[in-house]
Formats: structure tokens, C-alpha cells, sequence
């Protein structure tokens, strides 16, 4: 369950983190969406659009909140190097096992965000070298390289722009919102 972020001033880090990272997994969930069925396993820089996703997914998951917890556990599907772009694996994801997946990060990263506070920003998770500002920001870094790549991807085959949120623009409610501009 996500905790709201009305305990929040509307100014604090958090607050300002939390939002950017709504608007930012809102943008990757529509990315997704927009992948038409013929390009889910068309290669591009010889790895299937998919590991792509898969790869930018994976590193939210695993390097957003703390990339030495030692309690972290790969999804159920994962196998040894799934998540890397150097490697040719021999297991495919799906569309659905993709947005489920998805669907777990960013409810984690949600409840994460939901539970930290300003000074926390600075502190460094256990076991980690790096402190959650630096994690978070890196993961926003990495995030979006990709996101452009993956966009550039569907672009170039469908002719269509995937919708992005900007700082300002509304999130759509209706479900039957146009996923393109």
C-alpha cells in the first residue's frame, strides 16, 4: 500500500522526489504500453526491445533503494544475466511479466519514498557506499538514458511519439487516454 504524501511539506526534498518519481514511473509505464506487439522482441543493439525494458527495470528495482541489501531477492523469472545488454540469453519475458514487474518496483519505490524524510536523503543505507540521494538521483541518470533509447526505438518503427508528462502536464485518468501526442 502507498502512504500519501500529504505528511509532507509541499516543499521538502522527499515531497519534491516523491512526485518527480509518480510523474517519472507514470512515463515508464506508458513507454511500455506503447510498444507494439512486433517490436516486444525486434533487436535493437542485437537485445530484444524487451531486455531492454527488462534491463532499465532491473536497475530501478535493484539499485534505487539500497544495491547491497542483503535481503534483496531477483524476481521469480530472473535468471543469471536476464538484466544484462552484454549477454544473449535464452529466456524471453513477456509483455505481462514485464508490467507486473513493473507494477512491484514502483509500488516498492512508492512505500520507499513514502517513509524517508529530508535528513535521511544523506545517510546511507546499510552496507551501501553510496547515501539514498545519490542512489536516487543516479537511478533517475539511468532511468531516462534508457527511456530515451526505448522511445527512440518506437519512434523510428511506428512514426509515433510516446506521451510524456513534462513538469506540468495533468497524469491522464481515463483509462482510454492516448498514449501517443
Amino acid at each position: 500500500m502507498v502512504i500519501a504524501m500529504g505528511q509532507y511539506s509541499h516543499n521538502s526534498q522527499v515531497s519534491i522526489i516523491y512526485d518527480q518519481t509518480v510523474r517519472a514511473l507514470w512515463e515508464v509505464k506508458n513507454v511500455i504500453d506503447c510498444v507494439p506487439d512486433e517490436l516486444w522482441n525486434k533487436l535493437y543493439c542485437e537485445m530484444p526491445l524487451w531486455k531492454h525494458i527488462y534491463h532499465m527495470l532491473h536497475s530501478l528495482d535493484l539499485w534505487f533503494i539500497n544495491p547491497r541489501d542483503i535481503n534483496y531477492a531477483e524476481p521469480e523469472f530472473h535468471i543469471k544475466d536476464l538484466n544484462n545488454l552484454d549477454v544473449i540469453t535464452e529466456k524471453t519475458l513477456t509483455n505481462l511479466e514485464i508490467t507486473n514487474y513493473y507494477n512491484q518496483i514502483s509500488d516498492k519505490i512508492k512505500n520507499y519514498l513514502s517513509s524517508l524524510n529530508d535528513k535521511e536523503l544523506s545517510e546511507y543505507p546499510e552496507n551501501c557506499e553510496y547515501s539514498r540521494f545519490t542512489l536516487i538521483l543516479a537511478q533517475f541518470r539511468h532511468l531516462h538514458t534508457h527511456m530515451g533509447m526505448i522511445m527512440g526505438f518506437i519512434i523510428d518503427d511506428t512514426g509515433m511519439w510516446p506521451r510524456v508528462l513534462g513538469l506540468e502536464n495533468p497524469m491522464p485518468m481515463d483509462a482510454n487516454y492516448s498514449k501517443f501526442f
